[in-house]
């Protein structure tokens, strides 16, 4: 009954907003997260902003699902499912 998952399916994903589309084939997507303080014991939200590669004409606003996967450049290690 144990079997191992495949890399590609191990990856992270995450739910979020586009924030910006105004370089090629690349979006900035906004996700926020909700973890537990170490010390303190409270919800504490986390805003992060990842740089997804997509294929699609997506606008500001819209509501997508990222995934880790290879670097596409610099800071693009993410891509739009």
């Amino acid at each position: 009954m144990n079997q191992k998952k495949s890399k590609k399916e191990n990856r992270r994903r995450f739910e979020g907003v586009v924030v910006g589309n105004r370089m090629d084939k690349t979006v900035k997507v906004l996700v926020e997260t909700k973890r537990i303080h170490p010390k303190y014991k409270k919800v504490v939200g986390y805003r992060k902003v990842y740089f997804a590669h997509t294929d699609k004409e997506l606008n500001e606003g819209d509501v997508v699902t990222i995934k880790e996967s290879r670097p596409f450049s610099k800071h693009v290690k993410w891509v739009v499912v």
